[in-house]
C-alpha cells in the first residue's frame, strides 16, 4: 500500500529527527537517503519552509514532490526580513517594488498576471509589507514608536473625569451611583 507524506523542512535543512525520521522510521525506508534527497531538491529555496510530499511505494522505493513556499516566505526573502510586523495597518516592515511583487508572483504562481500580483499584495499587506510605496523612513518608525507609547500610557491612566469610587462597581449599562451627602440634622425652631 503505498503512502504519501506531507512535511514542512526548511530548505536545505531537512534532518533524520522527527517529524520526517519518527514518521518514516516505522516505514522501514532508508530515512537517510529521502532526507539527503530532500536537501538536494530544497537547496536552492534556504532559508525558506518548503512543501515537501514524500511518496513512498510498496517496494520501498520513494519520490518526492516539492513545492513552493507560501508567499510570506518568498516575501520575506524577497525584502531580507526575518519576520512581518506584529501590527500591520500600523507598522511597516518593508516595501516591495512592483518588479519585486511580480518576482513572488512568477515564483509562487508560475505567472506575473495581475491577479497573482494582487494575491502578494494582499499577503504583503497583512505582513505590514506594502507595494510601491518607497522605504520604511525614520520618520514612520518613530511616529509609530510615539503613538505606541502614547497608547500604552493612555491604557495606564484612569478615563477623563472618572474617580475611583468605593464599593462595588456598576453593572453594565447602569450608570454609575452618586454618593449623597448626609443629611444634616435639621433642628425645628419652637
Amino acid at each position: 500500500m503505498a503512502q504519501t507524506i506531507d512535511v514542512l523542512v526548511d530548505g536545505g535543512k531537512a534532518s533524520a529527527g522527527p517529524p520526517i525520521g519518527s514518521t518514516l522510521g516505522p516505514l522501514g525506508v532508508n530515512v537517510k537517503e529521502i532526507v539527503d534527497a530532500i536537501n538536494e531538491k530544497t537547496a536552492p529555496l534556504n532559508g525558506m519552509q518548503v512543501p515537501v510530499k514524500i511518496h513512498i511505494n510498496d517496494d520501498k522505493s520513494f519520490s518526492l514532490d516539492v513545492g513552493t513556499p507560501p508567499v510570506s516566505a518568498l516575501i520575506k526573502k524577497e525584502l531580507g526580513i526575518e519576520k512581518g510586523s506584529g501590527e500591520a495597518g500600523k507598522l511597516r516592515v518593508g516595501d516591495l517594488t512592483p518588479g519585486q511583487a511580480k518576482n513572488v508572483a512568477k515564483a509562487k504562481f508560475g505567472s506575473d498576471d495581475q491577479a497573482f500580483v494582487n494575491q502578494v499584495a494582499g499577503t504583503a499587506r497583512s505582513m505590514g509589507v506594502t507595494v510601491g510605496q518607497g522605504e520604511v523612513t525614520e520618520e514612520e518608525v518613530k511616529a509609530y514608536e510615539e503613538e505606541k507609547a502614547a497608547e500604552e500610557a493612555a491604557a495606564a491612566a484612569p478615563e477623563e473625569g472618572e474617580t475611583p469610587v468605593e464599593g462595588e462597581a456598576p453593572e453594565e449599562g447602569e450608570a454609575p451611583k452618586e454618593e449623597t451627602p448626609p443629611e444634616e440634622n435639621k433642628q425645628e425652631e419652637k
